[in-house]
């Protein structure tokens, strides 16, 4: 059967990250995706200029119908907004007994810098969302709002380990992405190990919905089978090629090509 993930998000009308961007992940990588859309964004390339967050029963009712009917081999969150729109996710996997492991990105901020998250809603992640996380995957100002700490540096990276191995997930993959310099590290912790995983830096604008598209390649990776140290190499290396093969869209924060992974058809 083919893999199959679940992706509880808010929409991007640019089409560059959210629910659009998890979307064309996981059918590039060769997997199935179902969506509950948690909220309405009108956004582009330059910035976000308004959201509409959907109603609770909206929102469970999403999750509730494809679980009862699709079914999903992994869940994964993105932008899930306020208290209510997690509450609202968060029982209804509850109330469909859903077990499967969860790649949770803790989206706070766009690229643009618009903030996606309440900042009274981040108590409400952690103690439904990321505390029964299978990975989660923060950016450094994320993992800084987190955990408490400043994390600006390689080394303050590796002083966070701990924090973040407090947060209670079983794996977070620590994006290096905001630390200036030539070299790009991220991190895979563990409960027992890090690894560290390294590249150079590429000068692009094409940067718009790397976070939502690497949890996502995560996410289809682990439902097909995938362990995890590999599913995030493969994760890594789909971003990394979607960047160098951006589409040069927008006048700001340019979406990636997604689709590069896709041959075009042609009819006979």
């Amino acid at each position: 059967m083919i893999a199959r993930v679940l992706i509880i998000a808010g929409s991007d009308s640019g089409g560059g990250a959210g629910i659009q961007a998890d979307l064309k992940t996981v059918m590039a990588l060769g997997g199935y995706a179902a969506t509950a859309i948690t909220a309405v964004t009108v956004q582009n390339t330059l910035g976000v200029t308004g959201v509409q967050e959907m109603p609770r029963d909206i929102i469970s009712g999403q999750i509730t119908r494809v679980l009862e009917d699709i079914g999903a081999d992994v869940i994964k969150t993105g932008m899930l907004a306020t208290t209510a729109v997690i509450e609202a996710a968060y029982d209804a996997l509850i109330a469909a007994n859903a077990t499967q492991p969860r790649v949770i990105d803790p989206v706070m901020v766009a690229t643009s810098g618009s903030r996606l998250l309440d900042s009274g809603a981040v108590e409400a992640l952690l103690r439904r969302f990321i505390q029964e996380a299978a990975v989660l995957t923060p950016n450094l100002p994320e993992a800084e709002v987190l955990t408490g700490r400043t994390i600006r540096t390689l080394g303050d990276m590796e002083a966070a380990v701990p924090s973040l191995r407090k947060l209670g997930a079983k794996a977070v993959v620590l994006k290096g992405g905001h630390v200036e310099g030539e070299l790009i590290r991220d991190l895979l912790i563990t409960s027992d190990d890090v690894v560290a995983f390294e590249d150079n830096r590429i000068a692009s604008r094409a940067t718009h919905g790397t976070g939502c598209t690497l949890a996502s390649a995560i996410a289809v990776s682990l439902a097909q089978g995938m362990a995890l140290p590999r599913a995030v190499a493969r994760a890594r290396a789909y971003v990394r090629a979607a960047i160098l093969s951006a589409p040069g869209l927008g006048k700001g924060h340019g979406p990636l090509n997604h689709g590069h992974t896709v041959r075009a058809f042609d009819a006979p």
